[in-house]
């Protein structure tokens, strides 16, 4: 009997302990339900992923762990039926802020009419996204200033119909307008229409947006002597497009001068059709349009056609940008003693893409010179008089050396990074909006290419000619372009694609590194302690950079012969610690083109220095483990 109470009482005490655990796991795992640590999130996932497919055992990257996406278990799953079902679209709004995206560049955005002081001269600062309409119409000599209209905020937008209409000698100008902001719109329909001497200038115009979205329509149409300046404007922006229809339409004698328009920008598009059509006198200046940019893409269609002694500009147009196209359709057709001149046109890094098609077919006396001129151009029943090439498809200088020029020491030589040395560092901000990844099971399902733009906008939201459609078109041009020679690229939109590729690049056994903070930027440094990413060997890495997308996209491509180094960044007056940097020195510039900034900037050529240049904020760079 005793045995037997012994019994029990040892089952008792045996079911209390399992109870007891049962509770605590039970408590445990209800609260890791509500926590990062939930087994089943996409970040642990992602952990996992990395302990799978990563072989060594450093501390994983806290900044790469931090874009897994932020779904839960249950929602993970629930949007990848939807995903798989073809159902995404209909749960967009919910999906969009369950999993950080970014879906608004077609959001709506206040554009109410103000007409005060349509007849006095104006200073708008500090205004906020307005629509004009008939403001200023008629109006003799004066004035109207925009600057720091709609400053650094997430949507601007700006409506300007029928501005200045008929007016005389009256001047506009937009100076530091929309900077910084994230969306921004701005549609400028029959603005100057009629309008008689006076100016209207556009002076760092939109810096630094995001996604620019600019449509001039019959804008100084029918004008006489109305001189349009665009300078700095929408420099440095990333993605975006500017569309200029019937602009300066049978006008008289209008100047336009595009100055550093589009540069650095990535990926930014603009279109010109039927551009100073039936203009007399026409004088078009296009001077550092798009150059230093990535990928710019630029369509001039029906440009001065049927005008009269027009004259067109292109100096250094597109200088050492990155790739890009320009479509040339029937520009100056059936026109009248039209003058064209393209100097240093088209100097790339990586060589764009160029196609003329009735170009000046039909011209009476067309005078159309090319001199010092790029390379992969297509001519296509072009007028066959009046055409002279001089210096075409040269090398735009054998080899740029001598006086360095300082633009925001985007590139530095490698002997500049020790410890102790002064440097200006260029703007390493990360301005694209913040996102998250998606998990693979959600991105694997959704589509991806060219063939699939319709279904894509249909997921999306995105209308047409829409900011939304140009983001979804410019990710895939990039994405799809062909890979430069010795590169291997790839786009991902999850973590585990981006491990897989750096893996299959470079083996298992890798880590990465991206610049700790923004702090630094656009101001002198003091480079503190210095060290070389496996020991200062020479290796290989994979360079990973953003790409606007709803969803976080990142370009990555390998960059064989480098040295990788990590320094700390020192304040210039404390010499305290302010960020912690990455940089990446390219060993081997043989293939560079000799209109590269960084030969423009530091002097040399292709295959005669080492050019160096920082990790952006949220770039990233792999490399193989550092022993």
């Amino acid at each position: 009997m005793a045995e037997m109470d012994s019994s029990r009482r040892l089952k008792l005490i045996n079911r209390s302990i399992l109870f007891i655990f049962i509770i605590f796991f039970l408590f445990s795992f209800n609260v890791s339900l509500a926590s990062n640590d939930n087994p089943f999130s996409p970040r642990s996932s992602l952990i996992r992923y990395w302990n799978k497919q990563i072989s060594n055992q450093f501390p994983k990257p806290t900044f790469l762990l931090s874009k897994a996406s932020p779904l839960s278990a249950v929602d993970a799953a629930f949007y990848a039926r939807l995903a798989a079902g073809n159902a995404l679209a209909d749960h967009l709004t919910p999906f969009c802020s369950a999993a950080n995206l970014f879906c608004g560049f077609d959001d709506d955005v206040d554009e109410k009419i103000d007409t005060r002081r349509a007849h006095s001269d104006a200073d708008f600062s500090s205004y906020t996204n307005k629509g004009f309409a008939n403001y200023g119409s008629g109006k003799l000599g004066g004035a109207d200033v925009f600057k720091g209209y709609s400053d650094g905020i997430n949507f601007a937008s700006g409506a300007f119909v029928r501005y200045s209409r008929s007016s005389t000698g009256h001047r506009e100008d937009f100076a530091n307008y929309s900077p910084d902001a994230n969306v921004a719109a701005g549609n400028f329909t029959s603005y100057a229409a009629a309008a008689t001497g006076g100016a209207g200038d556009f002076k760092t115009y939109m810096p630094r947006v995001n996604v620019p979205d600019l449509r001039f329509t019959s804008y100084d149409s029918s004008g006489n002597n109305h001189k349009l300046t665009f300078k700095s404007y929408v420099d440095d922006t990333n993605s975006g497009n500017q569309a200029f229809a019937s602009y300066a339409k049978n006008g008289n004698g209008v100047p336009a001068d595009f100055t550093s328009y589009g540069d650095t920008s990535n990926v930014i598009g603009s279109t010109f059709t039927g551009y100073g059509e039936l203009g007399n006198a026409a004088n078009d200046s296009f001077t550092a349009y798009s150059s230093n940019a990535n990928n710019p893409t630029n369509n001039f269609k029906n440009y001065g056609n049927g005008g009269n002694s027009g004259v067109h500009s292109f100096a250094s147009y597109r200088d050492t940008a990155n790739a890009g196209r320009d479509t040339f359709q029937s520009y100056d057709r059936d026109s009248n003693t039209g003058k064209t001149s393209f100097l240093n046109y088209g100097k790339s890094f990586n060589e764009g893409l160029d196609t003329f098609k009735e170009y000046a077919k039909g011209g009476r006396n067309p005078n159309v010179g090319f001199k010092v001129y790029g390379f992969n151009n297509s001519f296509k029943e072009y007028a066959q008089k009046g055409i002279t090439f001089a210096g075409y498809t040269k090398k735009s200088s054998e080899i740029l050396s001598g006086k360095t020029v300082n633009k925001e020491a985007k590139f530095f030589r490698e002997s500049m990074l020790k410890e102790g040395s002064t440097m200006k560092m260029p703007d390493i901000r990360d301005k694209m909006p913040a996102r998250s990844f998606l998990p693979r099971r959600i991105s694997s399902k959704l589509p991806f290419s060219s063939g699939e733009v319709a279904e894509l906008k249909r997921i999306f939201h995105a209308r047409d000619n829409s900011t939304m459609e140009r983001v979804i078109l410019n990710a895939l041009g990039e994405c799809e372009r062909v890979p430069s020679r010795g590169e291997t690229k790839r786009c991902v939109g999850s973590a585990e694609d981006m491990i897989d590729f750096a893996a299959a690049t470079l083996g298992p056994d890798i880590t990465v590194r991206t610049t700790e903070n923004r702090a630094g930027s656009r101001r002198s440094v003091v480079i503190g302690k210095v060290i070389g990413v496996n020991g200062g060997r020479v290796t290989k890495s994979v360079s990973c950079h953003q790409s606007l997308y709803p969803y976080l996209l990142y370009y990555c491509h390998s960059v064989p012969k480098v040295r990788v180094y990590e320094a700390d960044i020192l304040d210039v007056e404390t010499k305290t610690k302010i960020n912690r940097g990455v940089a990446i020195c390219h060993l081997d510039t043989s293939s560079w083109s000799p209109g590269h900034l960084a030969f423009v900037t530091l002097g040399y050529g292709p295959g005669q220095i080492e050019v160096c240049h920082w990790i952006f904020e949220n770039d990233m760079t792999w490399t193989t483990a550092d022993r």
